[in-house]
């Protein structure tokens, strides 16, 4: 009934009185009446006994609530039941009640351009005519999507870890059944298959405290302040998080690069951090330079508490390599400032340029003595780049150094919630960190491939970077480091005005017409942060050797074309 519907509960029953007329109750009284075989009087139940009520008047009246007797509520439940049943009903989650910050984030990488290829590729399997023959997707470091092959001496390991059997497979060296029987040995029940401790197996987490000492010239490393994570990713928002915290009623500020790589941007979305933008300097192959940290803190000094500063090394998208010269005015920065450092350091195997070297903040940190030494550092480590490219095993690991020992503990109370990183993550990753050796068997072969693959890589960025500048109106750096290359280039105003038309940003507008005309798929500038009025986009160096030729001339030919068509 309507006014049991619109009224206030409590305990199950209507408590609202209700004012109604003679008219409205005449129908009620009269039944209620025939039901009792009495008169005078509306029957009104208190539990099981009926009562007279007062005579209707012509007047408006007030009655007390209505207690139904059990027949009555039986047969009312019923209706209502079948009524839910039958009458359509809205979701319980929708778009305008999910968590806001999730409908604002945003992930470049994975964003409307490869939904758009992925239906392409499904479009060209069904035979739809297009004017290429596959999609090359240039937009995302997947090196083994690509063709690169995995190196043997870690696919052995861990193919004997998930099959102990083959342990006494005489065709697997003895070097990679060590590697397996260790790891075993560590694992519950001696099975990948186990859950690890939350911070990842003690035995691996000593073999990259190892690792960074010798990577870092003997300046020691405690394996406790090394955590396992499912790639750096995972690692990377574990500590983010820990700075979710408004302080006098503000949001804690991360200084991220710009251009940077999505995952920054998305995580501070999603957890509410305010993102602090310092704009690299492409006209000086995208060095990063302390008076811009400067400007990017300044005007930000009223609006977040800035914490964090963030340092992508070699850079991604844009490839930079920085100088220790560079990481000691960074570094000077931060303890001018009180800033945690955030050094993101996976691509620190990516080197092209012989006149770069991989500096490591801990390194530079730890060298330049007190108060220096003394500042706290998580930096970052993948097995999804380097030589290694096993992006989706899912494996990384961060140092932590100089943190507060209580707020170690929430950290790790926090991702033990999680239960543990991937196992087999953990796997490969102690197989980086802990190669073959030269005197052990396997060590010649694991050498020539990682040093064929880095050497390819290298080729391939040298030939991505010529090819681009050859290209009227377009302007890459020189490579130095990563996967990447992240080119300038120049737009027609004709182009931007039906990029606007569309609402689009110029850069995506090209890089969709790109899509359609080549198969080509590549990253929008706008995507990753760029200096307002100019236009990039991220490609990789991936694609093998023939396929990356066919991809530059196919671009080539599209921009010439482009051009032609909005001048």
């Amino acid at each position: 009934m309507s006014h049991l519907r619109n009224a206030m509960i409590t305990g199950g029953w209507p408590t609202k009185t209700m004012s109604v007329t003679a008219s409205s109750t005449a129908a009620a009284t009269s039944a209620a009446r025939q039901s009792a075989g009495s008169g005078g009087g509306m029957l009104i139940g208190r539990g099981v006994g009926m009562v007279d009520a007062p005579p209707v008047s012509s007047a408006p009246m007030l009655l007390q609530p209505i207690i139904p007797c059990r027949g009555m509520a039986s047969s009312a439940a019923t209706a209502a039941a079948a009524a839910a049943a039958t009458s359509p009903r809205g979701k319980v989650l929708t778009e305008d009640n999910v968590f806001v910050n999730l409908r604002k984030m945003e992930y470049a990488v994975r964003g409307p351009l490869l939904i758009r290829a992925l239906e392409i590729e499904k479009e060209l399997q069904k035979g739809v005519d297009k004017p290429f023959k596959e999609v090359i997707k240039a937009n995302v470091g997947d090196a083994h999507a690509m063709g690169q092959q995995p190196i043997t001496f870690l696919r052995q390991v861990l193919t004997l870890t998930v099959s102990p059997n083959l342990l006494d497979d005489p065709s697997y060296p003895e070097d990679a059944k060590d590697r397996a029987r260790l790891v075993l040995g560590g694992c519950k029940g001696g099975s990948v298959g186990s859950y690890s401790e939350s911070a990842g197996i003690e035995c691996i987490r000593k073999h990259v405290a190892q690792y960074i000492q010798e990577r870092d010239g003997g300046i020691s490393c405690d394996y406790r302040n090394v955590i396992l994570s499912n790639g750096a990713s995972d690692g990377i928002k574990s500590f983010l998080k820990l700075f979710n915290e408004r302080i006098n009623n503000k949001p804690s500020g991360i200084l991220i690069p710009i251009p940077q790589y999505p995952l920054y941007s998305a995580t501070l979305a999603e957890f509410g951090l305010a993102q602090i933008g310092y704009y690299l300097n492409e006209d000086n192959k995208w060095s990063l330079e302390v008076n811009e940290l400067e400007r990017a803190l300044r005007e930000v000094k009223d609006t977040c508490n800035p914490r964090v500063l963030v340092v992508i090394n070699p850079g991604n998208p844009t490839g930079q390599v920085l100088t220790r010269k560079n990481i000691e005015n960074v570094i000077h920065f931060a303890h001018k400032h009180h800033l945690f450092l955030l050094a993101d350091e996976v691509y620190q195997d990516n080197i092209y340029d012989k006149d770069s070297a991989f500096h490591s903040f801990k390194k530079v940190m730890t060298e330049m003595g007190e108060p220096y030494s003394k500042m706290e550092l998580a930096s970052f480590m993948s097995i999804s780049k380097g030589y290694m490219g096993e992006c989706g095993i899912r494996g990384g690991y961060a140092e932590i150094i100089n943190m507060d020992p209580e707020v170690m503990k929430v950290l790790l109370k926090s991702i033990s919630a999680m239960l543990c990183p991937t196992v087999l993550g953990q796997v490969v990753m102690d197989v980086v960190v802990n190669p073959p050796r030269p005197n052990e068997l396997s060590y010649e072969q694991f050498q020539k491939e990682k040093k064929e693959t880095l050497r390819s890589l290298a080729e391939r960025s040298q030939l991505v970077v010529d090819t681009l500048n050859s290209i009227p109106g377009y302007k890459a750096n020189p490579p130095m480091g990563a996967m990447y290359v992240f080119p300038r280039f120049e737009l027609p105003p004709k182009a931007i005005e039906a990029a606007r038309t569309k609402g689009q940003e110029p850069d995506v507008f090209y890089a969709f017409k790109l899509l359609e005309s080549t198969g080509i798929c590549v990253i929008p500038g706008s995507g990753f942060g760029q200096i307002p009025g100019t236009y990039h986009f991220r490609t990789t160096i991936l694609p093998q050797k023939e396929k990356i030729k066919t991809m530059l001339e196919a671009l080539k030919q599209f921009h010439i074309k482009f051009l032609k068509e909005y001048s």
